[in-house]
C-alpha cells in the first residue's frame, strides 16, 4: 500500500493501529515525533510532517513524543519490501554491524558500494545507515530508562553508549532533559536481582503465540531449553560468557523478555536476537494481503493470520540439530541431542540461584570439530556430517553471516559436506531469517498443494506457482506445512486419519520428510 499524505494523515485522525511502525509524525511546531496512534490532539494538517522510521524523523530534528513513546511502536522497518539491501543493511545494524565499524565496511559485507548503501537508506528510510544506527540506541535507552530501575551508568552501557558522558548530553541535546528527569516522568519496573533485565518487545498483531510455543516445545534441548506453561527459556553463551533469555506473552502485543547476563553491553545483540528468533518483525498484515491472492493460500493465511516462521538463537545450532536429526523422529533426535549437549557443552555458569532445567550451553564448533566421529552415538555418515560441518564454521565463524543474497547464501551452504538445495534453503529460511527462502522440493509442500484430482506438482512447478508469493515464500511454506493440520480442524479429513496426518505434517515442517529425488549426499544434512 502506497502511503501518500492524504492517506497518513487520515491515519493519524482515526489513530489507525495499523500503521503503528509504519509511520511516524513529525509536528512542526513544537518538534516533536509521534507514532500515527498517539493520544495527543491531532494537529493541523500544515503543522505536520510525515516520515517512514523513527530515524528519519529524529534525522529532521525531532525528539520523541514521551506520551506515545515511539520506542515501543512495532519495529516493521526491514519489512518494507522494497530493497532487499536495505532489509539485509537493517539486520546487521540491529546485531551490532556499526558498533565497531564504519559504513563503508557494512557497504562490502553487502556487497554495494557506500555511497549506493546510503542513497539506498535515503530512498527508502529517510535516514543515513548512521542515523538508524544512532536512534536505535536512543530508543533502547529511553526504553530502559522507563521500563527499568537500571542505574544510569547501566542504561548507558546496555543501550550501547561508549561513554556515560555521551549518553548524558545525548539526551540533554533531544529532550532537553537529563536522562533520570525521564524516568520521573515514567514509571520503572523494578529489576529482581542485579544483571537482570526485564523488557517488552512490541510486535503487530495478530501473533500466534500457542503455535510459537509448540514448536519450541516439540524441539527443547533437555539441557539448554525449558517450556513451562507458556513461557520458553534457554541458556545463551555470548563471547565466552552464559546467561539466560526468558519469554512469555506480555501486556498488549507484546512479548516480555528477561534477560539474566552479567554483561549488559551485551544486551542489544541479545535482544536483536529474540527479536529474530520469535519474528518479532513480520508485518501480518502485508504477509496476509500477498499470499491471500493466491486461492490455495487465502483460507489457510485467514485460518492463522497470526502464523510466524520461527527463528533460531543460532545458526550453527539450528545446522547441528539438522545433522542429529537424520532419518530419525523429532524425539529421538532431540534426545541424541540432549546427549551431545551434557557430553560436550559447557555447564551454565551464571550468578545467583540455578534456574530449573537448564544446567548447559550449546557446545561451540570448535569443541564438535575436535570430536572423533567414531565416539558419536550415532551412525558414522552423520557423525562424519557433525564433525565436518562443526570444521567448517570453526574454521569460518561467519559462515552463517548475514548480509549476502538468498541466492548467495544458497550457494555456500550447499558447498558444505551434506547440504543440498532443500536443506540450504532451509536454513536460510529459519536461522538467516530469509523471508523469501522456499524448499520447493519439500514433500509436505508438495503434498499440500496437491489439486482435487490428488496430483502433487513437482518440485519445478511448485517453484513457478511461489512465484506470485514473493518475497514472503518461508511464510507460504508455514502455512502449507500446517495445511492438513487445518484441514483436519475444519473437518475435510477423515476422523481416523487425522491425528495421523496431523503428524505428519509437524515432521514435514521438521525436515523429517525429505523432498523426492534427492542425493544420498544432500541426505546426509537433512533440516530439522
Amino acid at each position: 500500500m502506497e502511503l501518500t499524505t492524504d492517506a497518513c494523515y487520515r491515519a493519524l485522525q482515526t489513530r489507525d493501529a495499523r500503521f503503528d511502525g509504519q509511520l511516524f509524525v513529525g509536528v512542526k511546531t513544537t518538534r516533536v515525533y509521534c507514532r500515527p496512534i498517539c493520544p495527543a490532539r491531532t494537529p493541523k494538517r500544515e503543522h505536520v510532517r510525515f516520515f517512514p522510521t523513527a530515524a528519519a524523523a529524529q534525522d529532521a530534528g525531532f525528539r520523541p513524543c514521551l506520551r506515545c513513546r515511539p520506542e515501543t511502536a512495532p519495529d516493521l522497518a526491514a519489512w518494507r519490501g522494497t530493497s532487499n539491501t536495505v532489509a539485509r543493511a537493517l539486520s546487521l545494524i540491529e546485531l551490532g554491524g556499526l558498533d565497531e565499524a564504519d559504513v563503508d565496511t557494512l557497504a562490502s559485507r553487502l556487497g554495494v558500494g557506500e555511497r549506493q548503501l546510503r542513497r539506498l537508506f535515503r530512498v527508502h528510510l529517510g535516514a543515513s545507515p548512521i542515523a538508524v544506527a544512532q536512534t536505535r540506541r536512543v530508543l533502547l535507552a529511553k526504553q530502559l530508562v522507563h521500563e527499568t530501575t537500571l542505574p544510569m551508568s547501566e542504561v548507558a552501557l546496555a543501550s550501547g553508549f561508549g561513554s556515560i558522558r555521551r549518553f548524558n548530553e545525548t539526551f540533554q541535546r533531544l529532550f532537553g532533559r537529563p536522562p533520570g528527569a525521564l524516568r520521573r516522568i515514567g514509571r520503572g519496573v523494578a529489576s529482581p536481582s542485579r544483571g537482570e533485565v526485564s523488557l517488552k518487545l512490541r510486535y503487530k498483531p495478530p501473533y500466534d503465540w500457542p503455535a510459537m510455543l509448540t514448536f519450541l516445545a516439540a524441539r527443547a534441548i533437555q539441557g539448554i531449553e525449558v517450556v513451562d506453561g507458556d513461557c520458553y527459556t534457554r541458556s545463551i553463551a555470548i563471547d565466552g560468557a552464559h546467561g539466560t533469555v526468558a519469554v512469555r506473552p506480555g501486556a498488549g502485543h507484546t512479548l516480555k523478555v528477561t534477560v539474566r547476563f552479567a554483561t549488559l553491553s551485551a544486551l542489544p545483540a541479545i535482544i536483536a536476537r529474540v527479536r529474530r528468533q520469535f519474528d518479532l518483525s513480520a508485518d501480518p498484515q502485508a504477509i496476509a494481503e500477498q499470499l491471500s491472492e493466491d486461492r490455495a493460500l487465502a483460507a489457510l493465511v485467514a485460518a492463522r493470520p497470526g502464523l510466524r516462521v520461527p527463528g533460531a538463537w543460532d545458526a550453527f545450532e539450528l545446522a547441528v540439530r539438522a545433522v542429529l536429526g537424520q532419518q530419525v523422529a523429532v524425539t529421538a533426535a532431540i534426545k541424541l541431542a540432549g546427549q551431545i549437549v551434557a557430553a560436550h557443552g559447557d555447564q551454565l555458569a551464571i550468578d545467583g540461584p540455578p534456574m530449573d532445567g537448564l544446567t548447559h550451553v550449546f557446545p561451540s564448533a570448535e569443541r564438535l570439530a575436535a570430536l572423533n566421529p567414531a565416539t558419536l552415538p550415532m551412525p558414522r555418515a552423520r557423525a562424519t556430517a557433525l564433525v565436518s560441518l562443526s570444521r567448517a564454521v570453526a574454521n569460518d565463524p561467519q559462515l552463517f553471516r548475514i548480509g549476502r543474497s538468498l541466492d548467495e547464501v544458497v550457494a555456500e551452504l550447499r558447498a558444505l559436506d551434506g547440504v543440498g538445495e532443500w536443506t540450504a534453503q532451509y536454513i536460510a529460511m529459519r536461522a538467516l531469517r530469509e523471508p523469501d527462502a522456499f524448499p520447493s522440493a519439500d514433500l509436505g509442500l508438495l503434498r499440500a498443494m496437491a489439486g482435487p484430482d490428488k496430483r502433487r506438482p513437482t518440485a519445478r512447478e511448485l517453484l513457478a506457482r511461489a512465484e506470485r508469493w514473493r518475497p514472503w515464500r518461508a511464510y507460504a511454506a508455514q502455512h502449507l506445512w500446517m495445511a492438513e493440520a487445518v484441514t483436519a480442524r475444519a473437518g475435510r479429513l477423515p476422523r481416523h486419519g487425522a491425528a495421523r496426518r496431523a503428524r505428519e505434517t509437524s515432521s514435514v515442517a521438521a525436515g523429517t520428510r525429505r523432498p523426492p529425488g534427492e542425493t544420498d549426499e544432500q541426505r546426509r544434512l537433512p533440516s530439522r
